[in-house]
């Protein structure tokens, strides 16, 4: 790994760690988590890396390889209020950790991303690296659970982004082979492995050439507007309704939706809609996995892109490109835009006989359509994989 031998160059030493989280993507579920939807998703073999050793003075000390900037602050010392860098993540995962358990040890490190940023959840990947290896240096045995709420509060209050949980569970809970089924108002999961007789298949990742950051991009107001769509909902059936962070589309029957969705503002009733009927495909695609019905799920996951452009209203102009080259490349099972649809990169299930020949003609179709990105566009083929690993 590069940043092993970054580490050693700057320290002189060799570290006292590797901590590694993989990236994640999610066929079918995007854009329900958090309002308590259900997911399905996998750890991939590409993620985030951490060489680091411990600092017995408390300070964090951390070199990213993607980013200039230097992250330096010390664990008793964090700023309260983010600093609109890339280290926020660092900073407020450090917060949520020291809110649980005694921090007395800081690190020094390196961080290194596998695959360029943008739809793979580097961001969680990042935040859960670096919670492993400070509780490795802490002595700190944290519980699965744990670990996924303090990642996703070190974003949610600290960061600033109104993401759910399903990032941090898929890099956490997935095993390799097999598909993550999660719901997410209750936490509970299952682990479905890959039926003995379903086609073989590779993850296939297409890079826009365009990163993302989710900071700045209209995510917040779409879950603004999920949120809106349920608290009016409530309203017109004439339930309960308290407070209007805590309203979630998943309280309100789709009966409900059907009656009185006229009713919404088009987008809210749109956003409304993809959340539905996401949470159809989930079910339906967790049936066809557990039957080995891999052209089913694949048909889902492809269902689930064409909801995110139409009803979520999200995808930026290259990633329908590459969404619209996918529907038409012998091969790929099924796929969608990877992420909040920003920016970023498309994700696909794929026949690993068709790898070339899909390469091939997405790299041709696209940087046709977007010559600009020749130089940035990339295309990558994984697997499924094992969780993050805590210390």
């Amino acid at each position: 790994m590069r940043c092993e031998e970054r580490f050693e160059s700057i320290y002189n030493q060799e570290p006292a760690g590797i901590a590694f989280c993989p990236y994640r993507v999610c066929p079918i579920g995007a854009h329900s988590d958090h309002q308590y939807g259900k997911v399905t998703g996998f750890a991939i073999d590409k993620g985030i890396s951490i060489a680091y050793k411990p600092k017995q003075n408390g300070v964090i000390e951390l070199v990213s390889m993607q980013f200039e900037k230097r992250a330096q602050f010390h664990i008793h010392q964090v700023p309260k209020e983010k600093q609109n860098d890339w280290a926020d993540y660092l900073r407020g995962a450090t917060l949520m950790l020291a809110q649980k358990y005694p921090l007395q040890v800081g690190l020094c490190g390196v961080i290194e991303g596998s695959l360029p940023i943008g739809g793979l959840s580097s961001s969680a990947a990042v935040i859960l690296a670096f919670l492993s290896a400070l509780c490795s240096v802490n002595g700190i045995k944290a519980a699965k659970n744990e670990l996924i709420f303090m990642a996703l509060n070190a974003e949610n209050k600290y960061v600033g982004v109104s993401c759910g949980k399903l990032d941090q569970s898929c890099e956490i809970y997935s095993k390799k082979n097999h598909l993550l089924y999660l719901d997410t108002k209750d936490d509970s999961y299952e682990l479905i492995p890959q039926h003995p007789d379903m086609k073989p298949y590779e993850i296939a990742i297409f890079f826009s050439g365009v990163e993302r950051t989710l900071q700045g991009t209209a995510f917040n107001m779409r879950v603004d507007e999920c949120r809106s769509a349920a608290y009016a909902l409530k309203a017109f059936a004439g339930m309960e309704y308290g407070k209007f962070p805590e309203t979630f589309l998943r309280d309100v029957p789709y009966e409900v939706f059907e009656q009185y969705g006229h009713k919404l503002p088009e987008p809210w009733r749109k956003r409304a809609e993809h959340w539905y009927s996401e949470y159809r495909r989930v079910e339906a695609g967790v049936e066809a996995w557990r039957n080995g019905d891999l052209e089913t799920y694949g048909k889902l996951s492809f269902e689930s892109g064409e909801s995110s452009i139409v009803s979520w209203e999200t995808g930026s102009p290259e990633l329908k490109k590459i969404y619209e080259i996918m529907k038409e490349t012998d091969g790929i099972y099924g796929g969608r835009f990877s992420g909040a649809g920003f920016k970023g990169c498309c994700m696909a299930l794929v026949d690993p006989t068709f790898k070339e020949h899909i390469e091939k003609r997405i790299t041709e179709q696209y940087l046709q359509a977007f010559p600009q990105y020749k130089d940035n566009f990339s295309v990558h083929f994984c697997k499924s994989a094992d969780g993050c690993k805590i210390q």
